[in-house]
């Protein structure tokens, strides 16, 4: 990821007005900062910034550039926001499949809290007596009673029918 070698001090620099600040934002040496810089302006072949022992600025094309690198590093920000938040909030959609008498009696209500719980999952629940192919039904849930007679399923023992 060598192209983004640089440009979070780069923008540091720019927005701070100094290599000692930058490197407190950063929490980087401020050789550190300066050689970042440096490695950055030799692989772009341009002079990004004006240094003098008081003050750092941007060079015409050091402004271009920085304006660019904003953008990118705000969208950068937002997409590792839209990533993290999906793991925050449970959401999603989840297909299940039970018993008539079964889904009506004890799995609704369980269901309804959970929905209420977390509004952001999406369930939908077929309630049937007759044997799907879960697998061409797209369901991701089934709840069966009796004995499983296709070995290529999982099953898991819930509790026992009274």
């Amino acid at each position: 990821m060598a192209d983004w070698q640089g440009i979070c001090e780069f923008l540091a620099v720019v927005e701070t007005g100094s290599f000692t600040k930058a490197s407190k934002r950063i929490g980087a040496s401020t050789a550190h900062i300066s050689r970042q810089v440096a490695m950055l302006e030799e692989r772009l072949n341009t002079r990004l910034l004006f240094r003098t022992t008081r003050r750092v600025s941007t060079t015409e094309e050091g402004a271009i550039y920085y304006q660019h690198c904003r953008m990118l590093a705000d969208g950068l920000k937002e997409a590792e926001s839209a990533v993290t938040q999906m793991h925050e909030t449970p959401n999603g959609h989840i297909k299940l499949t039970a018993p008539v008498t079964y889904g009506e009696k004890v799995l609704m209500p369980l269901i309804l809290d959970f929905m209420a719980q977390y509004p952001e999952i999406q369930i939908e629940v077929e309630l049937t007596n007759a044997t799907l192919d879960l697998v061409d039904s797209s369901c991701d849930v089934a709840l069966r009673l009796g004995r499983l007679t296709d070995s290529s399923m999982v099953c898991r023992r819930l509790q026992p029918v009274d």
